[in-house]
């Protein structure tokens, strides 16, 4: 379904190691934002804006495009600060978007994981389909999200689990590098997620 922009929406367009990216928002707060396309028309066609000829192309917060572009090129940042507006949810989907801001860079959780820190143990599949929807991948992490026993599950992105993996693997040398490269156990369990205080 086609979104409309809101009248004070900028659009900040730019590439990266991860392909072409288009974010929207206004002031310090993001409203949608893709990323992996082949070219500036790709991405802002992938926004899925009514009309996108009317929004005014800019380098808005030019901090978090740098932002967004070192994350490419490293994998090291979770974005936690960033202030969203993301269309109303309900009580659940907030609880797991919220959750799933909390997976630290570099780690991963289950979907059933993620179910149980927003508050609703079983509900494995209804955070599925927020992950489904999310309109700001990268800065709300469904990609650091897995099926059970660790699989990669799914991820709704047109490059699909190969964008999953790449991102995983790209945080795990991001973390790999902070930590000083020191050598750990390749099979661990997924983290469980910080339940909100």
């Amino acid at each position: 379904m086609k979104k409309t922009a809101a009248r004070d929406d900028a659009l900040a367009l730019f590439p990266s190691e991860l392909g072409w990216m288009a974010v929207l928002g206004s002031g310090e707060t993001v409203r949608r934002l893709v990323y992996g396309y082949s070219s500036p028309e790709a991405a802002v066609g992938a926004l899925g804006l009514i009309d996108a000829s009317a929004l005014r192309v800019a380098n808005w917060n030019p901090r978090l495009i740098a932002r967004l572009q070192a994350y490419a090129r490293q994998g090291n940042d979770d974005f936690r600060d960033v202030k969203l507006q993301v269309e109303p949810r309900t009580l659940f989907q907030r609880r797991v978007i919220a959750a799933c801001r909390r997976i630290p860079c570099g780690s991963t959780a289950t979907y059933a994981q993620l179910a149980a820190a927003a508050g609703s143990p079983g509900a494995a599949r209804a955070v599925g389909t927020v992950m489904k929807t999310n309109p700001v991948s990268l800065i709300i992490p469904c990609h650091r999200v897995l099926g059970a026993a660790g699989r990669i599950g799914g991820y709704s992105h047109p490059l699909g689990l190969d964008i999953k993996a790449r991102l995983l693997a790209l945080e795990a040398a991001g973390k790999k590098r902070r930590s000083g490269g020191q050598k750990k156990s390749t099979r661990k369990p997924a983290k469980r997620v910080p339940a909100k205080r």
